[in-house]
């Protein structure tokens, strides 16, 4: 009985999104793919001329490029984290978000290195990091904890993908190409939801949940680490760790939430992707900014009440250069998202979005304050005292690089969306299919109100 219940939830909710591509998303994906050429042409300029058509410098060698892989890291970190405790506790309403979190999770995750590479003058050079490692550099612990994390979330994801790729092969009425379907049924693993296969793969996927959680934590941390065991003024903080934990957290539920309401709203589930998961997104959210708030605080203040040369300097720098970014970054960023979410009335689909959006655009300003700057008031400055030696100007090659990674991101995100179900109909019980007609109609004239 649950597996027709399955199948009739799949050939009335999802047949559309699997089988037909609306004109829409066929323009949508035109231009992220127009977007990505544009990156891969400014790639090619950066290999043939090198570096001096970016803005990286002797004094800045990291631009954009390292801020935004960052940024990606800590989404993928966030993801595992929050995708790992939803299914190791087994939360109630983690059906409906659950996949969005594990894509966004691996997807980041293989984006955001991509940008380490951006960095390499040489990458002819790239595999001495590999035959040649260097045990004692940060930067070949993160290589190894950003592999072995990447590894783990595949196999995560993958494990959770199991049962719908079975549901999909065993649906007749699922018209789309023959190499879908043989890819299903390849991907499915002979999986038929018996009760002995249904116990291991909740066994395999529950174990797989707490690793990917360790994982996660390890990863941020190198990475953090690969700024704090320097001596360079900005950097040389014993709270770099769980501050950059904190920051990924407070970013990627960020692009949770604005990843359930595009999803929300351009493929009408509503009835799934319910108010109460964009309030529990936002209580998440609001207690982050709380603590990211304490966290720059905590890194900021020392630093003036020390009144250390180096310390001072960089403070200069940032209150004179980048005033207006570092008040976006640490108080908007922060303060913003702290009065929507804390007040109930503001506590709507569209505010918690809204609130969302701000997030992520002041942690990645953040990242940006924590990178330039820095190196643009180094601890043994060089002679060569020219300004475009010393202060930096991202070039069109890095904002056009930049923008071909997040259109990469979203042009994988769509592209997955119309190969497997975005909501695990696996997962959906018969008690939910009987209730949706009643959600339905309650969640229509509640949302309609709420997003106003």
């Amino acid at each position: 009985m649950a597996d027709v219940i399955k199948k009739r939830i799949i050939d009335k909710e999802f047949i559309k999104i699997l089988e037909s591509t609306p004109n829409s998303s066929k323009l949508w994906i035109a231009g992220l793919v127009a977007v990505i050429l544009v990156g891969i042409v400014a790639f090619v300029l950066q290999v043939i001329k090198g570096h001096e058509i970016t803005g990286m410098r002797d004094n800045v060698v990291w631009g954009v490029y390292i801020i935004n892989f960052i940024f990606f890291v800590g989404i993928s970190y966030s993801g595992a984290f929050i995708s790992g405790i939803l299914h190791f506790f087994d939360t109630p309403w983690k059906n409906a978000v659950s996949r969005i979190v594990e894509i966004v999770t691996v997807l980041s995750l293989m984006i955001g290195p991509i940008f380490i590479l951006l960095c390499i003058g040489r990458l002819d050079r790239l595999h001495y990091l590999f035959l040649y490692p260097r045990i004692q550099s940060p930067i070949t612990w993160d290589i190894i904890a950003i592999l072995t994390d990447l590894i783990a979330c595949f196999i995560y994801l993958y494990l959770t993908f199991i049962p719908d790729f079975a549901i999909l092969r065993d649906d007749d009425k699922l018209e789309v190409a023959n190499w879908r379907k043989k890819t299903y049924r390849f991907l499915a693993m002979n999986y038929q939801d018996t009760p002995e296969q249904k116990a291991i793969l909740k066994k395999v996927t529950r174990t797989m949940s707490a690793i990917i959680i360790a994982l996660a934590i390890t990863a941020y941390t190198v990475l953090a680490w690969i700024f704090s065991l320097t001596l360079q003024p900005g950097w040389n903080s014993s709270i770099f760790a769980p501050y950059f934990i904190i920051a990924g957290l407070y970013s990627g539920v960020g692009v949770i939430i604005i990843c359930m309401y595009t999803v929300r709203k351009y493929f009408n589930l509503a009835h799934y992707i319910r108010k109460v998961h964009f309030l529990g997104a936002g209580v998440v959210l609001l207690v982050l900014a709380l603590l990211f708030g304490y966290f720059t605080f905590s890194e900021y203040f020392p630093r003036w009440f020390s009144h250390k040369t180096n310390d001072m300097h960089l403070l200069d720098t940032l209150f004179s250069d980048y005033f207006w970014e570092f008040i976006f970054a640490n108080y908007i960023g922060v303060l913003l998202p702290v009065i929507i979410l804390f007040f109930k009335r503001f506590r709507t689909i569209n505010f918690i979005t809204f609130a969302a959006v701000i997030a992520v655009l002041g942690l990645w300003l953040n990242r940006y304050l924590i990178v330039i700057p820095t190196l643009e008031t180094p601890y043994l400055p060089i002679q060569d005292t020219r300004p475009e030696f010393i202060h930096y100007s991202a070039t069109w090659i890095e904002w056009a690089l930049s923008a071909a990674g997040l259109a990469a991101f979203c042009l994988m995100f769509t592209l997955l969306v119309r190969f497997v179900p975005i909501i695990p109909v696996s997962e959906i019980t018969g008690s939910a299919s009987n209730n949706k007609k009643k959600r339905m109609t309650h969640t229509k004239s509640k949302d309609t109100s709420d997003e106003n």
